[in-house]
């Protein structure tokens, strides 16, 4: 169950029986800002108080009445200039832990009541170069976000929209005529493709006839050229084995790779299309969207006199004109209601136009931008190699398990050598992760070795730990887990970390969904740290395996459901859990 949505709808049916009204107003329940004041707190008093000329303390002695009838509440009491704190009935809170208990594959977290079809387009690399640190984020925000999604029972297509179709690909032709070996292209693919570009680039910034040749081979391309492409696709088909590597170490998929040119046949249609809706104009041979002409553009937009360009003077698309066309695509193929897009902060404007203009064209969809910012090095700037080059992806998970192994040797954990390396893969990449997940999307952050691979602090090994710990546990009493699903008799909870650790498991649910509503994974990262927290206080203060009978089983309970909402979270997170350390 959802605690702050029920308490929410309790609370509004309570304001209406108090005032009257024909429809509950809103209540806006929160929980308390500290355990002495409460649970949770009802904040909608003093606003409706407010606008029906009302004394905000004389209404809410007027709700409470309503909200002690309620099973869930044992206290509600008026504070302040007109909230009323709220205090849970133990035992109904213990009852809500039981329902966990008896389905742990979903720990009490609902699916939603219309199921959306929803396209997550995240990671988007680039063809014919290796993934980076700069699709870090993408990647696995994404990822989560999609597993945040499907959990709660919407229909997610995991879109990975590849670049393969830009000027590069009439620099990689011409190169590989020029400068290209296919013998190494044969052997070491990604490494020949790069090489192969930077000097096609730097030849054709020094070179016009080489430019303008490299363009015409990217036009032959786009009519279609056989030839040109089967160069093309062998581009493709390389890159693509070297992303799934990656993706694999990730434990990442997707359900489509359509890249931008999947659509290219759809672009010309696409800004005729505009031009006809009086949406788009020619202007000195490029086409363009205006939308300081456009009488329902936003205000915002309205200030911007650069066009949104959808085809250049030369006759070539652009991005906006392929995104165009892929979002038109997924509704009417796909259909989808919805489509996230993760892409960087920098992208914001980008996107901004992009959806001012399907909205114009009415386009029946919600889009969402899910920006982030940058990772940063030591030096508080993007994060590169000693040289200044850029970070490979693949260079930065090896040095994540290298540097998890020894790591697990200095913590001297009790890993079996045949576990060694999966668990140093597991701890090194869950590390990166939830270093990243654990952040506000929207802030930069510095990227620290320590700091991530620590068992201390709010750290991915610290929550790993925290999981084997419970492990361990089991198997020091030879316990059974399966026969902890069942409750035998009422729970009595007497310590105040007993207490403390039941309220925290209670949250997981309203934070699953709020991390859909919001797209902020890292309000899940912060329930799991809180909750490893609690778990340890508790483990501290309260004998598990030596107390007594009755008090041993409701121990081993609260320990197996930290373990569940511990492994369920950090699936949802894309991390892997260690069973032993």
């Amino acid at each position: 169950m959802r605690i702050l949505s029920y308490l929410d709808r309790m609370a509004s049916l309570a304001l209406q029986k108090a005032m009257q009204c024909e429809l509950p107003p809103p209540a806006i329940v929160r929980p308390a800002s500290s355990p002495k004041h409460g649970d949770y707190q009802v904040n909608g008093v003093m606003p409706l108080a407010k606008a029906q000329g009302q004394q905000p303390r004389e209404l809410a002695g007027r709700v409470v009445p309503h909200l002690i009838d309620d099973p869930a509440i044992a206290a509600a009491e008026v504070a302040g200039p007109g909230f009323i704190n709220l205090r849970l009935d133990p035992q109904w809170c213990y009852q809500q832990l039981h329902a966990m208990l008896a389905q742990p594959q979903r720990l009490g977290v609902p699916q939603v009541e219309t199921s959306e079809p929803i396209v997550l387009d995240y990671s988007s690399p680039n063809i014919a170069k290796h993934m980076h640190v700069g699709h870090l984020r993408s990647t696995i925000l994404g990822d989560a976000l999609a597993r945040v999604l499907d959990f709660i029972g919407h229909r997610i297509t995991r879109d990975n929209h590849l670049g393969d179709w830009g000027t590069q690909y009439g620099l990689l032709i011409l190169g590989m005529q020029h400068f290209g070996s296919q013998e190494a292209l044969q052997q070491r693919p990604m490494d020949e493709l790069e090489r192969v570009y930077q000097q096609a680039s730097a030849r054709a910034k020094e070179d016009s006839d080489f430019a303008t040749q490299a363009r015409q081979e990217l036009a032959q391309l786009h009519a279609g050229s056989a030839a040109h492409r089967e160069q093309w696709e062998r581009m493709v088909q390389a890159t693509r084995a070297s992303l799934e590597q990656i993706y694999a170490r990730l434990g990442i998929c997707f359900d489509t790779w359509r890249g931008e040119s999947s659509y290219h046949d759809a672009l010309p249609e696409t800004v005729s299309d505009l031009c006809a809706q009086g949406l788009a104009r020619e202007d000195q041979g490029a086409v363009g969207v205006f939308f300081s002409e456009l009488e329902h553009a936003p205000a915002e937009l309205k200030r911007v006199d650069t066009p949104f360009l959808i085809r250049k003077g030369d006759g070539a698309f652009l991005y906006a004109t392929t995104d165009i066309a892929t979002a038109h695509y997924r509704h009417q193929e796909l259909k989808a209601q919805r489509c996230i897009y993760v892409v960087d902060v920098r992208q914001s404007l980008h996107f901004k136009q992009l959806f001012a203009l399907l909205k114009l064209q009415a386009l029946p969809m919600q889009l969402d931008h899910v920006g982030f910012g940058t990772i940063l090095g030591a030096d508080n700037k993007p994060l590169r190699t000693r040289d200044g080059g850029t970070v490979r992806l693949a260079a930065l998970l090896d040095e994540a398990e290298e540097r998890a192994q020894a790591r697990i040797h200095e913590q001297g954990l009790q890993i079996d050598a045949s576990a060694l390396e999966q668990a140093a893969r597991a701890i090194g990449i869950g590390a990166i992760k939830y270093a990243d997940l654990r952040q506000n999307r929207l802030s930069d952050y510095r990227f620290d070795w320590d700091k991530l691979l620590s068992f201390q602090g709010n750290s991915g090994p610290y929550l790993q730990y925290a999981y084997a710990r419970i492990q361990s546990i089991f198997r020091k009493g030879d316990i059974k887990v399966d026969e902890l699903k069942t409750v035998s008799q009422p729970w009595t909870l007497h310590e105040a970390s007993e207490q403390a650790l039941a309220r925290q498991l209670l949250n997981f649910p309203d934070v699953v969904y709020s991390v859909a509503d919001s797209l902020e994974p890292h309000r899940l990262s912060d329930h799991l740290y809180a909750l490893a927290r609690s778990f340890s206080a508790f483990y501290e203060a309260c004998p598990i395996l030596n107390a007594e009978p009755a008090t041993r089983t409701q121990r081993l309970q609260l320990a197996y459901l930290s373990a569940l909402q511990l492994k369920q979270g950090l699936h949802l997170l894309g991390i892997d859990v260690v069973e032993r350390m």
